[in-house]
Protein backbone atom coordinates (compact mmCIF):
# COMPACT_ATOMS: atom_id res chain seq x y z
CA UNK A 1 0.00 0.00 0.00
CA UNK A 2 1.30 3.44 -0.90
CA UNK A 3 1.68 6.03 1.82
CA UNK A 4 -0.79 8.37 0.13
CA UNK A 5 -3.62 5.82 0.22
CA UNK A 6 -6.16 6.61 2.91
CA UNK A 7 -7.53 3.51 4.61
CA UNK A 8 -11.23 3.25 5.52
CA UNK A 9 -10.25 3.04 9.21
CA UNK A 10 -8.37 6.35 8.87
CA UNK A 11 -11.29 8.01 7.09
CA UNK A 12 -13.58 6.72 9.83
CA UNK A 13 -11.38 8.32 12.49
CA UNK A 14 -11.50 11.66 10.67
CA UNK A 15 -15.27 11.45 10.14
CA UNK A 16 -16.00 10.25 13.69
CA UNK A 17 -17.77 7.09 12.54
CA UNK A 18 -16.96 3.38 12.50
CA UNK A 19 -14.82 1.81 9.76
CA UNK A 20 -17.80 -0.44 8.94
CA UNK A 21 -19.93 2.66 8.30
CA UNK A 22 -17.33 4.04 5.88
CA UNK A 23 -17.03 0.75 3.98
CA UNK A 24 -20.77 0.10 3.66
CA UNK A 25 -21.67 3.72 2.87
CA UNK A 26 -19.01 3.83 0.15
CA UNK A 27 -20.19 0.51 -1.28
CA UNK A 28 -23.74 1.88 -1.45
CA UNK A 29 -22.60 5.16 -2.99
CA UNK A 30 -23.86 7.12 0.03
CA UNK A 31 -20.47 8.50 1.14
CA UNK A 32 -18.88 10.34 -1.81
CA UNK A 33 -15.27 10.41 -0.61
CA UNK A 34 -13.89 8.03 -3.24
CA UNK A 35 -14.75 4.70 -4.81
CA UNK A 36 -15.37 1.19 -3.55
CA UNK A 37 -15.01 -1.51 -6.17
CA UNK A 38 -15.02 -5.27 -6.21
CA UNK A 39 -12.41 -6.49 -8.65
CA UNK A 40 -13.36 -9.34 -11.00
CA UNK A 41 -12.87 -12.69 -9.31
CA UNK A 42 -12.61 -11.11 -5.87
CA UNK A 43 -14.99 -11.35 -2.94
CA UNK A 44 -13.60 -8.23 -1.25
CA UNK A 45 -13.96 -4.55 -2.02
CA UNK A 46 -11.00 -2.27 -2.69
CA UNK A 47 -11.27 1.35 -1.58
CA UNK A 48 -9.70 4.46 -3.06
CA UNK A 49 -10.38 7.41 -0.78
CA UNK A 50 -9.67 10.91 -2.04
CA UNK A 51 -8.04 13.27 0.42
CA UNK A 52 -9.62 16.20 -1.46
CA UNK A 53 -13.14 14.77 -1.24
CA UNK A 54 -12.65 13.87 2.42
CA UNK A 55 -11.36 17.37 3.13
CA UNK A 56 -14.35 18.93 1.35
CA UNK A 57 -16.72 16.81 3.43
CA UNK A 58 -15.06 17.50 6.80
CA UNK A 59 -13.35 20.90 6.34
CA UNK A 60 -10.37 19.35 8.14
CA UNK A 61 -6.75 19.31 7.02
CA UNK A 62 -6.82 15.66 5.97
CA UNK A 63 -3.07 15.36 5.40
CA UNK A 64 -2.43 16.58 8.95
CA UNK A 65 -5.12 14.28 10.35
CA UNK A 66 -3.60 11.28 8.54
CA UNK A 67 -0.16 12.17 9.88
CA UNK A 68 -1.58 12.37 13.41
CA UNK A 69 -3.42 9.04 13.08
CA UNK A 70 -0.39 7.22 11.69
CA UNK A 71 1.91 8.63 14.38
CA UNK A 72 -0.54 7.56 17.08
CA UNK A 73 -0.74 4.06 15.58
CA UNK A 74 3.06 3.68 15.55
CA UNK A 75 3.11 3.81 19.34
Amino acid sequence: MRDNNIKPVEAADILGVSPQFVRVAMQLGQLPIGVAIKLPGSTEFTYQISDNLLQERTSKNVQEEIRRIRERNKR
